[in-house]
């Protein structure tokens, strides 16, 4: 006979982060509230994070390893969704931090409040070396109701703090291999009409920063596939079809007013300008096509001359002098 189901099992993706797995790994079996199954999909690592994760399933028996060749991270989400035995998920990621009762005041939150399907919290910033990185605060709504009037916003969620009713994620399709970059994104707009969510205030994760990190490589794409995934929301919620089902990959920008309606196309364009603007490294790079036709539409404005600027002081004068002509032209 299989042991009971535990209520909680922890998800945790890992591809090379061999530097911070084991810390991450130990922030979870230290938790106060320690009856969970611990899943974890080595996702094809070419470092030493298979053997530091097999090193502590052989001292724990909560740790369940799943090693794969690199399939991503949503088919891994996905993958342990999947074979999770508990009802409650709490996502964890390999380079962060969780606080010894971060578990503990998220499942007592739940037990209070049964109509919740989602619950995460504040985070804490640390370098590479775990030192305090100081950033000015960003305040998150706490309630069901205020993070519903503020979603168009962006993700309000932390991903890497959040514990979620498995079967309301089901319930909606899991995460969406489309939304590369977004996918928590799209899964909040999903369960935000088939369950409430909250935050708690207290920071119970540290969330690590380091150069080449994911989520800063790939910033563009993650702007771009959120305002997308809100025009689908809209969709939804309007009662017509989510043109976005089943797709594998997103349309183009060029496609997206036949897709979605007039001005959708000029509303993700703004979306990442809005949030790509004072980098360089995005507006010079991928961002850099969008922001030449957003100019074209739109017109000058002093903050885009200064965009060109900044281009020019780190070492881009080709593209800065692009985003110069382009202004030029439309003022």
């Amino acid at each position: 006979m299989s042991a009971a189901a535990p209520p909680l099992t922890v998800a945790m993706s890992v591809y090379n982060n061999g530097p911070f797995v084991d810390e991450a790994i130990e922030s979870i079996l230290d938790q106060s509230f320690g009856d969970f199954e611990f899943l974890i999909v080595n996702d094809g690592s070419t470092d030493e994070s298979g053997a530091v994760i097999e090193d502590r399933a052989a001292r724990d028996s909560r740790i369940r390893v799943i090693h794969q060749e690199n399939r991503g991270f949503i088919a891994s989400l996905n993958r342990m969704l999947a074979q999770a035995r508990s009802p409650w998920i709490a996502r964890m990621d390999g380079d962060d931090i969780s606080y010894p009762e971060r578990f503990a005041k998220q499942m007592d939150f739940l037990a209070a409040n049964p109509h919740h399907g989602v619950i995460s919290c504040s985070a804490s910033l640390i370098g590479p070396d775990g030192e305090p990185v100081t950033r000015p605060p960003i305040v998150r709504p706490t309630t069901h109701e205020g993070l519903v009037a503020n979603l168009e916003s962006g993700p309000l969620l932390n991903h890497n703090a959040v514990i979620y009713s498995r079967e309301a994620v089901l319930s909606v399709g899991a995460y969406r291999p489309a939304y590369r970059h977004a996918e928590d994104y799209d899964l909040w707009l999903r369960l935000s009409t088939v369950t409430r969510m909250a935050n708690l205030p207290d920071a119970l994760v540290a969330y690590r920063l380091y150069p080449d990190q994911v989520s800063s490589r790939h910033v563009v794409s993650q702007a771009r596939h959120a305002a997308i995934a809100w025009l689908a929301h809209c969709e939804r919620l309007a009662g017509r079809p989510d043109p976005t089902e089943g797709c594998d990959t997103l349309p183009p920008l060029d496609k997206l007013d036949a897709i979605f309606g007039k001005g959708s196309a000029a509303y993700v364009r703004r979306r990442v300008i809005d949030r790509t603007l004072y980098s360089p490294e995005a507006i010079g790079g991928e961002g850099y096509d969008i922001l030449i036709d957003h100019i074209a539409e739109n017109g000058t404005e002093p903050a885009l001359w200064r965009a060109a600027a900044r281009l020019l002081k780190s070492g881009r004068p080709g593209k800065a002098a692009g985003v110069a002509n382009a202004l030029l032209r439309a003022g």
